[in-house]
C-alpha cells in the first residue's frame, strides 16, 4: 500500500488526539495521550514520533504508507512559516513547530489553528458535509469560529479569519479579554450565560452549595423559571446578532454550532434559528441552515487529517 493514510493530530492543553486516517475519512487507528506541554515542543515532537510508530504497528502499516501530517494547535500561528507565535495554554512562544516535527518524523507537516480544523472536520465528515460555504462557531468558555469555503479553510492575511467571538456588537457592554468592549463572547458564551444567571439571582437546582452552570440555566428555563428564560433568551438574541453580522458578509449555506451549549439541543437551536431569521437579511437567512455539530471531540483530529490529505493531493 503506497501513501494510503495521513496522520491527523489535534493538540489540546491537556490531551493530544492523533489518528491514522484513510482518504475516505475512515479512522484506521487512533490514540489519545497527555500533552505534557511543560516538557517543551521538542519533547512533543519526539513523543508524536513514538505514538506514530505505535499506531503504524497497530494498523500493520509502515511510515512509507503515510502521505503527510496535519496538526491542529490552540495557538496564534504563522501558517506559511510553520511557526507557533503564541500558544497561551501550552506556554509556547515563537516555536518553529513544522521544522521540529518534520525533522523528527521525516514527513511533510501542515499546521493550522485548532478551531479552523474543527470546522474543516465538520464540513468534511460532520454536520456541514457537502457545504459550499460554512461558518462554524464553538460556544464554550468563549466563542470561537472557523470559516470553510469550497472545502478549504479561509484563514485571512494573518490567519485570524473566523475570530467571531471578538466582533464588538454592544459597545457599552462588558470588557473582553481581548481589550475591547461588548464582544460576542462576552454576551453569548457559556461563561456569559452563567455570569448573567448569577446576576439575575439564579441558583443551581442541584443544590445551594453547587455553583451555577450553563446547563443549570437551560434546566431552570425549561422548568418555567422566568428569570432564567429571560437570561437565556437574551443570550440567544445576542448570539443571533453576532451570527447574522458574519452571515450577512459571507452569505454561507451552513452554520455549524458546536461546544458544550449544543447539548441543550432544540432548546438552543430552535430559538436561535428564529432569532437569526429576524436579525439576518431575508435572503441570507433563507439560504442558510443552522445545525448542531456531529463529530464532538473528533472534529479537530479529522480536520487535521483533511488538511494533510489536501496537501498530499496538491503534491501528487
Amino acid at each position: 500500500m503506497s501513501r494510503a493514510i495521513v496522520l491527523g493530530v489535534d493538540v489540546g492543553g491537556t490531551n493530544v488526539k492523533a489518528a491514522l486516517v484513510a482518504k475516505d475519512g475512515r479512522v484506521v487507528a487512533s490514540v489519545s495521550y497527555s500533552t505534557e506541554a511543560e516538557a517543551g515542543p521538542e519533547a512533543f515532537a519526539k513523543t508524536l514520533h513514538h505514538r506514530l510508530e505505535n499506531l503504524l504497528k497497530e494498523a500493520g502499516l509502515h511510515k512509507a504508507d503515510v502521505a503527510s501530517v496535519g496538526i491542529g494547535l490552540p495557538a496564534f500561528l504563522d501558517v506559511p512559516k510553520g511557526i507557533i507565535e503564541q500558544a497561551v495554554n501550552l506556554h509556547w512562544t515563537d516555536v518553529p513547530i513544522v521544522d521540529l516535527v518534520t525533522a523528527e518524523l521525516d514527513l511533510p507537516v501542515m499546521i493550522d489553528n485548532d478551531a479552523n480544523l474543527a470546522a474543516l472536520g465538520e464540513v468534511w465528515k460532520g454536520a456541514g458535509k457537502n457545504a459550499k460555504s460554512a461558518l462554524c462557531v464553538t460556544l464554550g468558555t468563549g466563542v470561537g469560529g472557523g470559516i470553510v469555503l469550497d472545502g478549504r479553510v479561509y484563514r485571512g492575511v494573518t490567519t485570524m479569519a473566523g475570530e467571531i467571538g471578538h466582533i464588538s456588537i454592544k459597545p457599552d457592554g462588558e470588557l473582553c479579554n481581548c481589550g475591547h468592549y461588548g464582544c460576542l463572547e462576552t454576551l453569548a458564551s457559556a461563561t456569559a450565560l452563567v455570569r448573567d444567571g448569577v446576576r439575575a439571582g439564579l441558583q443551581s437546582p442541584r443544590g445551594h452549595d453547587e455553583p451555577l452552570s450553563a446547563e443549570d440555566v437551560f434546566q431552570l428555563a425549561e422548568s418555567g423559571d422566568q428569570a432564567a428564560q429571560t437570561v437565556l433568551s437574551t443570550m440567544i438574541h445576542w448570539l443571533a446578532v453576532g451570527l447574522s453580522t458574519v452571515a450577512n458578509t459571507l452569505n454561507p449555506d451552513t452554520i455549524v454550532v458546536s461546544g458544550g451549549l449544543v447539548n441543550a439541543g432544540d432548546a438552543l437551536l430552535g430559538p436561535l434559528r428564529v432569532e437569526f431569521s429576524r436579525a439576518a437579511l431575508h435572503r441570507v437567512a433563507n439560504g442558510c441552515r443552522i445545525v448542531a455539530a456531529e463529530l464532538g471531540s473528533s472534529a479537530g483530529m479529522l480536520g487535521a487529517a483533511r488538511l494533510a490529505w489536501q496537501f498530499a493531493d496538491s503534491e501528487a
